[in-house]
């Protein structure tokens, strides 16, 4: 397994993450157990600073907080002086428990409510990202109710669609989200916005995909998006503050994945948006980016308990963990890959290839499928690698399985910023128990 950001092998032949013996972690914190290395989150969000700041652009970068959020990774990236991009009230809501300045909150989705739309309004965020001329209304009618004037993005779409090294364009992109730039509505919605009394509108928003690898897919993205504002300026005399680009941007899961560091895909993206102003006469804008998975992906690890292992002769075997798709539904949901080791025998000779099997009752519930580890005994840890994306964030109860805790490590420090759900936990919006126990 490839050791990421602080990680390392110790003396004891253990490995361990931001100075914590992971064996120290499961008697303190038990498993499973989701472990983040707190500095090299630190890192992520000063690379993306400083990589922008070398281009001389004026930029914002946005946390995708549906990666992972806790009320204490919002504090962190407030440190980190990054905005924080949410998409429902529940993101919204543990922005504002964290105390997370409220201008700097950004609230994307294609179908925000009503209810969440004044949620938004009441704490008086940054910015709306538009999804749809519903919610063009609904923020017009709210903003003139209450004598306001609402900052929005348009999320427009490019008709261009990348993921990893390939990309591709689109007459229309079939999408749930965005204004369709080909087919007019992008333009109309600008209209709208502009004929607005309450909406200022700063600019549009694009987001292409996700696990870019190259950054092919943001150019052209870029050229569509800049010739539709050149038009915009031609035509209606408006010209864009903001130009948000999205996120995407990949991070290493497997020795299959080959990431561009992150300056050279804000490399390409800044020189292609200062070439297309200065052909098209363009006041630069301010480039905005929303970076999630590449902030946290790789600080995450999951650490388990092996429990049962099963062994069909000449075909495979199954070694199964106290945990699965309730803590990572990624390889059930997309077929996502990880790698994974022994944390506690890290220095044993790799042995066997076997499946990593959750304790589900799903049979799709497999982890890893072809992992190679030591010969593995009972009650040995394993850690999976690179799971600080999307696991906490998309963990779920079924089975009625408890959510694991969540700990942030750092300098030989480890912190629980999220407790390990109880059993009461589990039935406590459940009415029906709760009357009757009070009988």
């Amino acid at each position: 397994m490839y050791l990421h950001g602080n990680s390392r092998i110790n003396n004891e032949g253990h490995l361990e993450i931001g100075g914590c013996d992971t064996v120290d972690l499961v008697k303190n914190y038990g498993t499973p157990l989701y472990i983040y290395d707190e500095a090299l989150i630190e890192s992520k969000c000063r690379e993306f600073h400083e990589a922008l700041r070398e281009t001389g652009m004026k930029y914002q970068v946005a946390y995708a907080s549906k990666a992972f959020l806790c009320v204490e990774q919002a504090r962190l990236i407030e440190r980190e002086g990054l905005c924080l991009d949410v998409v429902s009230g529940g993101e919204l809501y543990t922005a504002l428990q964290a105390g997370y300045p409220t201008e700097k909150i950004h609230f994307h989705g294609n179908n925000k409510t009503i209810e969440e739309i004044e949620e938004a309004l009441n704490a008086k965020i940054g910015c709306f990202v538009v999804d749809n001329f519903f919610e063009l209304e609904v923020l017009q009618a709210l903003a003139e109710q209450r004598n306001e004037e609402v900052s929005i993005l348009l999320r427009v779409t490019p008709g261009v669609e990348a993921h990893t090294h390939e990309y591709v364009m689109t007459g229309q992109e079939d999408s749930k989200f965005g204004f369709d730039i080909m087919s007019g509505q992008a333009n109309e919605a600008v209209e709208v916005s502009l004929n607005s009394t309450n909406l200022k509108l700063l600019g549009v928003h694009s987001h292409i995909g996700s696990q870019i690898f190259e950054p092919d897919g943001f150019v052209h993205a870029i050229n569509v998006l800049m010739s539709f504002l050149n038009g915009l300026k031609n035509d209606l005399g408006f010209t864009a503050d903001i130009l948000n680009v999205g996120g995407g941007f990949g991070i290493r899961y497997t020795s299959e994945d080959e990431p561009l560091a992150i300056a050279k895909h804000i490399e390409k993206i800044t020189t292609i948006i200062k070439q297309q102003c200065e052909e098209l006469d363009y006041k630069l804008p301010e480039l905005w980016l929303e970076p999630g998975r590449s902030i946290v992906g790789e600080a995450g690890t999951t650490l388990y308990t092996i429990g049962s292992t099963k062994t069909l002769p000449s075909i495979r075997k199954y070694v199964s963990v106290d945990g699965g798709m309730t803590d990572n539904i990624r390889p059930a949901l997309y077929g996502s890959k990880y790698e994974a080791m022994l944390a506690n025998r890290a220095n044993d000779e790799n042995k066997e290839v076997v499946s990593i099997a959750g304790k589900c009752c799903e049979s799709g519930d497999m982890l890893i499928w072809d992992c190679n580890l030591p010969v593995v005994q009972n009650k040995d840890l394993l850690a999976v690698s690179c799971t600080g994306a999307y696991g906490y964030s998309m963990a779920n109860n079924y089975n009625r399985i408890r959510r694991p805790a969540v700990v942030f490590v750092k300098d030989g420090v480890s912190r629980e910023v999220v407790r390990r759900e109880t059993y009461e936990d589990l039935v406590r919006n459940d009415r029906v128990y709760i009357e009757n126990s009070s009988r």
